[in-house]
């Protein structure tokens, strides 16, 4: 059975939404990374839109590492406070333009900070081009009237589970000042490093960092190595995030959730998939897959949901109607689709949106669903009263549209 035919992509790209897993460094404008490559002395493969979109940002890529490459000019640009202000403004005002409210940009710092450049200064940076935004935006006559919604965000720092000296000056600096250690300790102790920023930066200047995350190759890189690192944030309220089950199975999901605390699972791809099970017998494989299931929907542990970028890093899924998100739906578990990288995956919220109801004929209470659970499962930086009566407001305005949409 088909989508109601008023879900149409004029009402997804109306309705209030939320980017709960978005990159800074993959998202910015194609426009914007020339400039700033140009004004820096940075070298691309092309300064033309449509020579990088062939070279570099493409539809569909062959692999991770593929998908991966084109971070090396993203990041490159962004080490520089007003490049990072600029990138944090524009994804702010393209997030808004097709009618998301709330977004929770993502990024490592310590990829753009460097002798000259402190962390701290890094998210101070990229706090200001949202705060202005969220500014500007809300000074519109019709959410400043309360007619709307406000727009509003939160900063998530992200730690990598493995790097090296090219990721960047501060990456290469890190190294080196633990040369005698092992990698598996280095890798572990920048993200404690940054944990400790995060916090102490937002409890000193008062800036909406609200959560944690980890990122990187899943596979022989588990995240119980940066246990301690989650425990500090856990210890410090902030919440926790973790890339899990992207490119390795319900082990590391489990890991994420159990050892580290994880408030919510980033993409969650091969959640179901008990064949990449390793730790216990086969023969108990499916068993342990089932429980974990059980336990994230219980629980209501929600899944950040990217499928184009999945689709892209992973071609054995094929299209989007193998992709596991059908049983996600089917499972009834929490999830909110996002967009992983809008440069990168060439997409936004809408279409990623667009893509879920059509493949697998989302129906209106389906959808709801799916809008809610980014509000009411985001690490809002308002008190608990206040975003009660935020996500109120959020469902009045959705009610209204959909009531709208629904007449002949």
């Amino acid at each position: 059975m088909a989508s109601p035919a008023w879900i149409t992509p004029d009402f997804l790209r109306a309705i209030p939404k939320t980017d709960l897993h978005v990159h800074l460094d993959g998202s910015l404008r194609l426009e914007t990374l020339i400039e700033l490559a140009r004004r820096q002395g940075v070298e691309l493969p092309s300064f033309e839109p449509q020579g990088l979109r062939e070279l570099v940002f493409k539809d569909r890529y062959e692999n991770l590492g593929e998908y991966l490459h084109g971070f090396q000019y993203t990041c490159a640009v962004l080490r520089e406070p007003e490049a990072l202000e600029r990138v944090a403004y524009e994804l702010a005002q393209d997030s808004f333009a097709e009618g998301v409210r709330y977004i929770e940009p993502r990024f490592a710092p310590q990829l753009s900070a460097s002798e000259k450049l402190s962390i701290e200064e890094v998210l101070l940076a990229v706090d200001r081009g949202l705060a202005r935004a969220k500014s500007e935006i809300n000074r519109r006559p019709e959410i400043a009237s309360g007619e709307e919604p406000p727009f509003d965000y939160g900063l998530i720092g992200c730690a990598m589970r493995k790097f090296g000296k090219t990721f960047s000056p501060y990456y290469g600096s890190f190294i080196g000042c633990h040369r005698y250690a092992p990698l598996s300790q280095v890798f572990p102790l920048a993200s404690m490093e940054l944990v400790q920023a995060l916090v102490g930066t937002r409890d000193r200047r008062g800036i909406p960092i609200v959560g944690f995350d980890l990122a990187g190759e899943e596979k022989g890189w588990p995240a119980n190595a940066h246990r301690k690192a989650f425990e500090y944030a856990h210890q410090h309220f902030l919440m926790k995030t973790i890339h899990a089950g992207e490119a390795y199975g319900p082990s590391s999901i489990f890991q994420a959730i159990t050892q580290c605390h994880a408030d919510r699972i980033g993409h969650g791809t091969h959640l179901f998939a008990s064949d990449l099970v390793e730790h216990i017998p086969s023969s108990e494989r499916e068993t342990y897959t089932k429980a974990l299931v059980h336990y994230i929907a219980e629980r209501r542990i929600t899944i950040e949901v990217c499928p184009t970028s999945n689709l892209q890093t992973i071609p054995s899924i094929g299209d989007i109607q193998h992709h596991p998100v059908k049983r996600m739906l089917a499972e009834r578990l929490s999830l909110t689709v996002c967009t992983d990288n809008r440069l990168v995956s060439r997409t936004t919220v809408t279409q990623e949106l667009e893509k879920v109801v059509k493949a697998f004929s989302v129906d209106a209470h389906v959808l709801r669903d799916l809008i809610v659970y980014g509000f009411k499962r985001s690490f809002s930086p308002l008190a608990y009263v206040e975003k009660r009566a935020y996500v109120r407001k959020i469902l009045t305005f959705y009610e209204g549209l959909e009531k709208a949409y629904r007449k002949p």
